[in-house]
């Protein structure tokens, strides 16, 4: 099933080289969620999805995503 989110937040998304194939319902273009902190700083589990332009290192061994649309999926899909 397609996942829906507002127009705003997918205008945000400008480096996103998957064509959003993120809302297509499945999860196998997206990294897996560590947790979030203060509703928008994402950590994700390193070695998932290895070619985004919006995973960032934070440290040796830790990543974060600052991709507008991944964050809204977590918050409003939980995936």
């Amino acid at each position: 099933m397609p996942l829906k989110l507002d127009a705003d937040i997918l205008n945000q998304a400008t480096h996103c080289r998957k064509d959003f194939s993120c809302l297509s319902g499945s999860d196998k273009c997206l990294c897996d969620v560590e947790r979030l902190i203060d509703h928008r700083l994402l950590f994700v589990i390193p070695g998932t999805n290895k070619t985004c332009n919006y995973k960032m290192s934070f440290g040796f061994s830790s990543y974060y995503c600052n991709c507008p649309v991944r964050i809204e999926l977590y918050k409003n899909y939980n995936i």
